[in-house]
């Protein structure tokens, strides 16, 4: 099936057919099939040759967090809450990402900041729950 061929290409040593937005739809159609770890690496490719588009990069964080490439996404997350502070979903990657790793304390600012900015997105305040929890427990221990 030429769909399967494609996997196996893009995760392979060599260059994936096709230029950078052939690579985007490539890694967000594998993301959205449950295929994040093969979507990381197509879309590592596309951000290293599209450094500063913002839509690669948080297709690539998604699928590094998917893919519990924690600390990756962190980082990617990052750098679009660096380039674009307006970015309430990233800060709240950042916070997950951050909270995956083991970094709770480190966790706790990003999600404060995205439910600062969107205080109606239920996940964004359960999320800075959980970890305002889980900080709580840490100290009365």
């Amino acid at each position: 099936m030429d769909h399967d061929q494609n996997v196996h290409d893009e995760s392979g040593a060599g260059a994936p057919r096709g230029g950078v937005y052939d690579w985007y739809q490539r890694g967000v159609r594998l993301l959205k099939e449950g295929s994040p770890a093969a979507a990381a690496a197509l879309l590592e490719r596309a951000a290293a040759a599209e450094p500063e588009s913002r839509s690669i990069l948080e297709a690539l964080a998604r699928a590094q967090f998917n893919s519990r490439q924690y600390a990756e996404a962190a980082a990617s997350f990052r750098q679009i809450v660096d380039a674009n502070p307006a970015e309430d979903y990233a800060y709240f990657g950042l916070g997950l990402s951050l909270w995956r790793t083991g970094d709770v304390e480190g966790a706790q600012e990003p999600l404060a900041i995205a439910v600062a900015m969107r205080p109606d997105e239920r996940h964004y305040v359960s999320a800075l729950k959980s970890v305002r929890a889980t900080l709580r427990a840490r100290r009365e221990m």
